[in-house]
């Protein structure tokens, strides 16, 4: 397989797997075309390449900022806007749970208190619903505490701690 075709593959392909974990996939291409290039992109690299709109283009690369994944990146001469995508793996790993837990399990955790906050608590089936939610709780708490390991932990501390839970 020559060079460009795994390119477009591995382009193609991220985005594809993109959708399975909830993410637009194309910001899933833009993303996966930034990390694969050499150099920095235009607006118009991006367009062109992946053959989408300006303001598909313009609205996946202010998303992946964003996120913090994406910069800008000033070219000496040039007026346009160029983009670069942090290239540094666990870095990426990192970045990306604190966004996902930011986004979706920090919510979770605040609504699951609000429910567990009811008046009539006294009857077998409110007691039974308050269980229930804490139980929603502890799980989604841990999840939490899990994502916050591995936001502040360095490669190596993770990957031993996965590799002695897998044994």
């Amino acid at each position: 397989m020559k060079l460009s075709e795994a390119k477009e593959k591995y382009i193609q392909t991220w985005g594809t797997f993109a959708t399975n974990w909830g993410i637009n996939r194309t910001m899933a291409q833009v993303h996966a075309l930034l990390l694969a290039s050499g150099k920095p992109l235009s607006t118009d690299e991006v367009m062109e390449l992946l053959e989408i709109s300006r303001g598909n283009a313009n609205m996946n690369l202010r998303a992946l900022m964003d996120w913090g994944i994406v910069k800008k990146e000033f070219v000496k001469g040039d007026r346009k806007e160029y983009f670069v995508a942090e290239k540094d793996v666990w870095f990426l790993f990192k970045q990306i749970t604190k966004e996902r837990r930011k986004r979706e399990i920090e919510p979770v955790i605040s609504f699951l208190e609000e429910l567990k906050n009811i008046e009539d608590k006294d009857s077998a089936e409110a007691k039974e619903f308050i269980k229930l939610m804490e139980d929603f709780s502890s799980v989604t708490g841990k999840i939490n505490n899990i994502m916050d390991l591995a936001i502040k932990s360095d490669d190596h501390w993770l990957v031993g701690k996965i590799t002695n839970l897998l044994k």
